[in-house]
């Protein structure tokens, strides 16, 4: 009785741990799972999280600065100082060495410093805002990308799971065709070229279901990954291929405004432009004066032994006020050129934003253009499959009348599984194409 109740427990938690080492995706479900677990999209997240703090960081160094200091001296031999003899009595032109001081002393001291003015802090307070603006850009950038990566993932998937379900229907119907043939032959109705012809067909598609089951298992893999799964998770998928195909086929899309303005891509370029600016700016402010000032405040003790911790240690305060200014005179050109520099790259990186602005309407054209045709190649393939399907029906009627030859009904199936296969692949055409056109314009539906 402990045995069957030990299986029992152990059955149990058998399949807990199968449906926890599972997960069960929609294509929206996948996309929302991906921008929240997808190791990019995380590190994404964690670099505005740290540009945040780089921005803090920056404005602190203008802000006023604490310090305080400890210094403990003991002389293990101490200085001696030579004193002119006469000075106590002794012969001119002799000397007398004498160690001044305590062998031992200690001094704790506190300082407050602050910036008055410096021109790079100013710029480098706006450029950790810009800084914070890249960071925030670069993690919209990941997520198009991550989204563009689930959909063309899953895509890939169900293209995997559907020519699988439609092979092994096309080799059932082979096969039964095969054994009708044989029954026919073995009667000596039939010529053994019938048979051989249809095994011919049978083993390229059976040769092609093996190929495609070893895609499905590394189609799931790539699709783990792109989700932040563990490789070996058992991954299920809701939607239909044909579903998905049906649904973004949008042609509203094709209309919708070309604001290469709005773009993530033009984004990222005029950033790269403001902190050439920046830059500029910096170099430019070196040759500002800067200006610091200081307090400071502290005491001090003298012993010949270790006696700071006494009660009795006498310990002598001090403070101080100071500031400091800077003034740059001349760098030798030094300041000059790193100017100039920065003007060039200042030029370069408009040049840039230009070009990016006319590379992504060329893009947003291309994308469109690439949508429409597959939605077009969409229907045609549909229409296709219909004729192949009613020619290769033809065929196999017409070759068990006698009417037609094998090679007529094997050119027929060879139809059909190719219209069959194009149909699939026009379907994740229109899936993919509307992402590429979606992540271009940046475009993010929830579906």
């Amino acid at each position: 009785m402990k045995n069957i109740s030990l299986a029992i427990l152990l059955l149990i938690g058998f399949i807990s741990f199968s449906q926890e080492n599972s997960q069960s995706f929609s294509l929206v479900e996948a996309i929302d799972y991906a921008l929240e677990n997808n190791r990019k999209a995380k590190n994404a997240a964690r670099d505005i999280q740290a540009a945040e703090q780089q921005k803090w960081e920056t404005t602190a160094t203008g802000l006023p600065q604490i310090n305080a200091a400890v210094d403990y001296q003991n002389w293990i031999k101490q200085q001696v100082s030579l004193l002119p003899g006469e000075l106590a009595g002794g012969t001119p032109g002799s000397f007398i060495p004498v160690a001044f001081g305590t062998k031992q002393s200690m001094s704790a001291t506190a300082t407050l410093s602050q910036k008055i003015f410096d021109g790079s802090y100013l710029v480098g307070l706006q450029s950790a805002k810009v800084f914070l603006e890249i960071s925030k850009n670069a993690k919209e950038k990941t997520d198009l990308e991550v989204r563009k990566a689930v959909i063309n993932a899953y895509g890939n998937v169900l293209l995997a799971e559907e020519s699988i379900s439609i092979l092994k229907r096309n080799i059932a119907v082979l096969e039964k065709n095969i054994f009708e043939i044989n029954k026919i032959y073995e009667n000596g109705l039939g010529e053994e070229e019938s048979v051989e012809q249809l095994q011919i067909t049978l083993t390229g598609v059976q040769s092609q279901l093996n190929n495609t089951e070893r895609l499905k298992k590394l189609a799931y893999q790539m699709l783990n990954i792109t989700l932040g799964l563990d490789l070996e998770t058992k991954t299920k998928l809701t939607d239909s291929l044909s579903g998905l195909a049906d649904y973004h086929s949008v042609l509203g899309l094709l209309t919708v405004e070309e604001n290469v303005e709005n773009t993530i891509d033009f984004k990222i370029a005029q950033n790269d432009k403001i902190s050439k600016e920046l830059l500029l700016k910096l170099e430019k402010s070196k040759a500002l004066p800067t200006l610091n000032a200081f307090v400071n405040g502290g005491y001090m003790a003298n012993s010949q032994t270790f006696s700071f911790t006494t009660d009795d240690q006498k310990w002598f305060g001090s403070s101080l006020f100071g500031m400091s200014l800077n003034i740059p005179i001349f760098s030798s050109g030094m300041r000059s050129a790193a100017t100039q520099r920065a003007q060039i790259n200042l030029e370069k990186a408009q040049d840039d934003l230009t070009e990016t602005q006319q590379q992504l309407k060329l893009q947003i054209a291309s994308a469109k253009s690439d949508y429409q045709f597959a939605l077009e190649d969409y229907e045609n393939k549909k229409q296709n499959l219909n004729l192949a399907e009613r020619i290769e029906k033809k065929n196999q009627t017409k070759f068990f009348e006698g009417i037609s030859s094998s090679f007529d009904l094997r050119q027929a199936q060879t139809q059909l599984y190719t219209a069959q296969q194009e149909l699939l692949q026009a379907m994740l055409d229109v899936i993919n194409t509307k992402a590429e056109l979606e992540t271009v314009l940046n475009i993010t539906p929830k579906n």
